[in-house]
């Protein structure tokens, strides 16, 4: 497994977290303002610009009130897709 931001599961990724932001309808400046962030923290999260950790996975999830299993298990499935497992 490549350990680039740019590799198509970092794009996974950062694609579920920029979807579940916009569900729960929050805005990246105040998602990066409960965090304790710039804006562009999470602007280059979604636009797989930096890399982004479990804990930090969870925190955003918790933030957005997203359910960081759902959204995990959502991800593997469709790695395990691209993957053709």
């Amino acid at each position: 497994m490549r350990k680039s931001v740019y590799s198509p599961e970092s794009a996974l990724l950062a694609r579920a977290v920029s979807e579940a932001r916009k569900l729960a309808g929050i805005h990246q400046a105040d998602l990066a303002d409960r965090l304790g962030m710039d804006q562009t923290t999470i602007s280059n999260i979604e636009r797989g610009q930096r890399r982004l950790d479990v804990f930090e996975f969870y925190l955003i999830m918790r933030e957005i009130q997203g359910d960081p299993i759902a959204v995990f298990a959502d991800l593997v499935r469709k790695w395990d897709q691209m993957r053709g497992v």
